[in-house]
């Protein structure tokens, strides 16, 4: 597994031998929109978050301590319609270390305004494969193969298939409640959890995921050794970002890259030769006009 690769320089003085699960995931809980008197519910869900998404194992796949996927849930509680009833925004965001490097970069990152969910202090919060138990676990869930999907795919081409197919999973299991809860289907919205599993497994969008290995692998983990070479790389990727873009216009897989992305874009190229400042923000631009304000500062000298 490549990512081992990146961490062999940590290793040395760590025990042989131990193991951990996949994910090392900081979790808050925003609950000042929310007027409830009793405020220790809301420590207890975001301890109870936090214990879900580090304390098991996702996957069959063997993690260093060291090794783990740094990975940051914000919830944002936004509602609660009754007692114990909640809606939220939510970010999902994670980082790979580039290699030979203390630089982190932010491979995920999401938006979804659709939660709804049910929380108690007295309710588990559990995950079955297969099995719908409440739909704060299962969007829990999806998430985590969503950021191990995602990191997997970083350092081999197509690494993430098999964690993909258990967001999918998810998503079939939940979609099929008939229930109220939002983001499980299509029809509720173009950036919502099916829409972002539906690119990430559409054949259309081999390129993008193969593309995020070159990026990772040719691209910021040889900046500093060979940046003229690592921007290249990079620009190759934008290029075929550019013609998806153009077959799936607002497809929800782009946008979370460039979420993640747009910074780090600048910095890879802000100290590049002139024609390649030129064709990043010509290709960043066309593909990216939200941030058109701030690929600006490629036009300076």
């Amino acid at each position: 597994m490549l990512r081992k690769l990146f961490v062999l320089l940590f290793v040395m003085g760590v025990a042989l031998g131990a193991k951990a699960q996949e994910l090392q995931c900081d979790v808050v809980v925003n609950s000042d929109q929310v007027a409830y008197a009793d405020r220790q519910l809301f420590t207890e869900m975001q301890s109870r978050i936090f214990e879900f998404m580090n304390n098991r194992r996702w996957t069959n796949q063997s993690y260093r301590v060291e090794e783990r996927i740094k990975c940051r849930i914000l919830i944002n509680l936004t509602e609660m319609p009754e007692i114990g009833t909640f809606r939220a925004n939510v970010q999902v965001v994670s980082v790979r270390p580039a290699y030979g490097t203390g630089y982190e970069s932010t491979l995920f990152s999401f938006i979804d305004k659709d939660w709804l969910f049910q929380f108690t202090e007295a309710q588990p919060l559990d995950f079955t494969a297969n099995t719908f138990s409440s739909n704060l676990s299962s969007m829990l869930a999806y998430y985590a193969y969503m950021i191990i999907g995602m990191d997997n795919d970083s350092f081999g081409r197509l690494g993430g298939s098999l964690a993909f197919d258990q967001a999918r999973s998810i998503l079939n299991q939940a979609a099929s409640q008939n229930s109220i809860y939002p983001g499980w289907r299509p029809f509720e919205g173009n950036r919502n959890r099916y829409w972002m599993i539906d690119n990430i497994q559409d054949p259309v969008f081999v390129p993008f995921r193969e593309g995020l290995y070159t990026m990772h692998r040719q691209g910021i983990d040889l900046l500093v050794q060979d940046p003229e070479k690592a921007r290249k790389a990079t620009l190759a990727v934008l290029r075929d970002i550019q013609k998806l873009s153009q077959q799936k216009p607002g497809a929800a897989v782009i946008r979370s890259f460039f979420e993640a992305k747009s910074d780090e874009l600048i910095n890879i190229f802000k100290t590049a030769a002139p024609a390649d400042k030129q064709a990043a923000y010509t290709l960043l631009t066309q593909v990216d006009p939200t941030n058109n304000a701030k690929y600006e500062v490629l036009l300076q000298r």
